[in-house]
C-alpha cells in the first residue's frame, strides 16, 4: 500500500500498537507524530530525540502493519547531508511519506511563539537532498514560517519547495480558515492541514479542509492527549479507590486486545510450529 491521492483523513500514532488500533477502525493512513511519540518516550518535541530512535519506531510499525504511514523527521537531523540520510532510512525503513520542516534547530512544536525558520535556500537543498534520497517515499515540506514572516512569504516559500521536488507542502499554524482557504488557492499543489488541538489553528473540520481543497487531514496528538488523561484517570481511581471496579466499563477488553495484536494467530503458528 501507499499514500493515496484522494482526500484522507489521518489519526497520530506514536507505536505499533496505536498503529493497529487506526487500522482496526479503518483509516486508510497513519501519521507518526514526533510530538506524541517524544511524549510517549517522557521527553519534550525539541528535536532531542535521535535518528535511530525514530527509525527503530518505524520499522517496529511495519513489523505489525503495512498501513500507509507519514513519518514525522522534524529538520531532517541537520543539514542537507543529514537529510539525505535520513530519508534514506526512513524510506528503507517502511515510511510511506517524509516530512521534513524549514524551523531551525533546535526546533519547536509549530505552534509555540520563539520558532525560528532557516532561510529558504537552505530549506531548498534539505528538499534536493531528500528527493535525491528517497528510493518510494514522498516528501512532505512542512512550512513554518507564517508566525514569523506572515502568510505571503509562507506561500512564496511552498512554492520554492515545490519547485525542489516536493510532493506535498504542509503550512503549519495558519490562524484561520481564511488562510488555510487563501493558501490553497495559492499553492497548486496536494495540501497536508494540521488538526491539533490547543494551538494557533482553531478547530476546523475534516470537511471544511476538503471543501477547501486540502488533500490529507492529520490529527498528531489527539489520541495521544485522550489516552494519557485517561490513563491518569485510573490511575487516579487506583490510587483512590483502591480497585478498578468502577473502570471497568471504560477498558478494552481481554478479547479486544488479543484482536488488535492477532494473538489468535500467533497462539495457532506456535502450535503448529511446535
Amino acid at each position: 500500500m501507499s499514500l493515496g491521492k484522494e482526500f484522507t483523513v489521518i489519526p497520530g500514532i506514536f507505536n505499533p500498537f496505536t498503529a493497529l488500533l487506526a487500522e482496526r477502525v479503518g483509516f486508510k493512513a497513519v501519521y507518526l507524530s514526533g510530538g506524541a511519540l517524544t511524549s510517549s518516550l517522557g521527553l519534550p518535541d525539541i528535536g532531542i530525540i535521535d535518528l535511530y530512535e525514530l527509525v527503530d519506531m518505524v520499522r517496529r510499525i511495519r513489523e505489525v502493519t503495512s498501513i500507509p504511514m507519514i513519518v514525522d523527521a522534524d529538520t531532517g537531523f541537520g543539514e542537507a547531508i543529514n537529510v539525505y540520510r535520513t530519508v534514506s532510512l526512513l524510506d528503507r525503513a517502511g515510511a510511506d511519506a517524509i516530512q521534513i520542516e524549514d524551523q531551525r534547530m533546535p526546533k519547536k512544536c509549530g505552534h509555540l511563539d520563539g520558532k525560528e525558520v532557516i532561510p529558504h535556500s537552505e530549506m531548498v537543498s534539505k528538499i534536493k537532498a531528500a528527493v535525491r534520497a528517497r528510493k518510494n517515499a514522498k516528501i512532505i515540506a512542512r512550512v513554518d514560517s507564517r508566525a514569523i514572516f506572515g502568510l505571503q512569504d509562507a506561500i512564496e516559500r511552498a512554492k520554492a519547495y515545490l519547485d525542489a521536488g516536493a510532493d506535498i507542502i504542509f503550512p503549519e499554524a495558519l490562524q484561520s480558515k481564511e488562510e488555510f482557504r487563501e493558501f490553497a488557492k495559492a499553492v497548486n499543489a496536494p495540501l497536508l492541514a494540521n488538526m491539533t488541538e490547543f494551538g494557533k489553528t482553531p478547530l476546523i473540520t475534516a470537511k471544511e479542509f476538503q471543501e477547501m481543497g486540502y488533500t490529507y487531514v492529520i490529527f498528531p496528538v489527539t489520541i495521544f492527549r485522550v489516552a494519557a488523561k485517561a490513563m491518569e484517570d485510573a490511575l487516579k481511581t487506583l490510587m483512590n479507590e483502591g480497585t478498578q471496579k468502577n473502570l471497568m466499563d471504560k477498558m478494552m477488553t481481554r478479547k479486544e486486545q488479543y484482536e488488535v495484536i492477532h494473538y489468535d494467530f500467533y497462539e495457532k503458528l506456535d502450535k503448529e510450529l511446535a
